[in-house]
């Protein structure tokens, strides 16, 4: 390897924007890239970590893979720090947790409950786990003038995917009570990096964010996942976010 390239995401300094959305699924990353950049262009591909840059309205705009889970959204967010990156946004499929969400929703997350591992190794669990508020608010008004559907509150991560569900855990009934528990405390949606992300972005001094479209509803029972996450909306909010947080005087109000 190369040594002016990180270990794992295998970027060097410079070769990827400030800007950054952060997809779990490679082959997510390389369709953004391909479908919403002008003049899309490959960066590197290692493990879990497939980046790519381009423009959006004009703004150069990175994207890279995390895989999934908190330990490795932690590695790519550490090292795309290292390179020079400066805001980030994940962008991501949650289970809706409160009934009022719904499939194909957008969930914007203020926060998140650490209900995993990797934050844990940073800081102690007393200390919350905050989106940047410029994130929040750059979200939040490009989903309100695309007019889409969205809600905006605290979200919740976890490590194991299918602890959700409590007939796949050794004490059913804990688990229903816990998630009986997130909703009537109000967490909208759960999934399975923004604790980590949020945690290791303040800790860095960098921004990051988290937009989530529902793919599943009803996580005390085994929902049913659609099979193909509506990405459009999603993904185009969160690149109108970015590029209002590069330059909160350009003009991004038109879809």
């Amino acid at each position: 390897m190369e040594p002016d390239r990180e270990y794992h995401i295998g970027i060097a300094r410079d070769e990827i924007p400030e800007l950054v959305l952060l997809p779990g699924d490679p082959d997510r990353a390389r369709k953004i890239a391909e479908d919403y950049f002008d003049h899309p262009a490959e960066i590197a591909k290692r493990r879990e970590y497939w980046s790519f840059k381009g423009k959006w309205k004009g703004v150069p705009i990175g994207v890279c893979s995390t895989g999934i889970g908190c330990p490795s959204a932690a590695i790519a967010l550490e090292e795309l720090v290292k390179v020079g990156c400066k805001t980030f946004i994940r962008v991501g499929t949650s289970g809706a947790i409160n009934h009022d969400v719904n499939t194909g929703d957008i969930v914007i997350f203020t926060g998140s409950v650490r209900d995993e591992g990797t934050s844990r190794q940073y800081v102690p669990i007393e200390f919350p786990a905050i989106a940047h508020p410029d994130v929040v608010r750059a979200l939040d008004t490009a989903a309100k003038i695309r007019n889409i559907p969205y809600h905006v509150g605290i979200g919740h991560s976890k490590d194991a995917f299918y602890s959700e569900h409590p007939a796949y855990v050794a004490e059913p009934e804990t688990m229903r009570q816990k998630w009986g528990t997130m909703r009537t405390a109000g967490v909208l949606a759960t999934e399975m990096e923004s604790a980590a992300l949020f945690v290791i972005g303040h800790l860095r001094g960098v921004r990051v964010g988290c937009a989530c479209v529902v793919v599943g509803e009803n996580v005390d029972k085994e929902a049913k996942i659609i099979g193909k996450p509506p990405l459009d909306n999603l993904v185009t909010v969160a690149l109108d976010a970015l590029v209002s947080l590069n330059s909160p005087k350009l003009d991004v109000t038109e879809p």
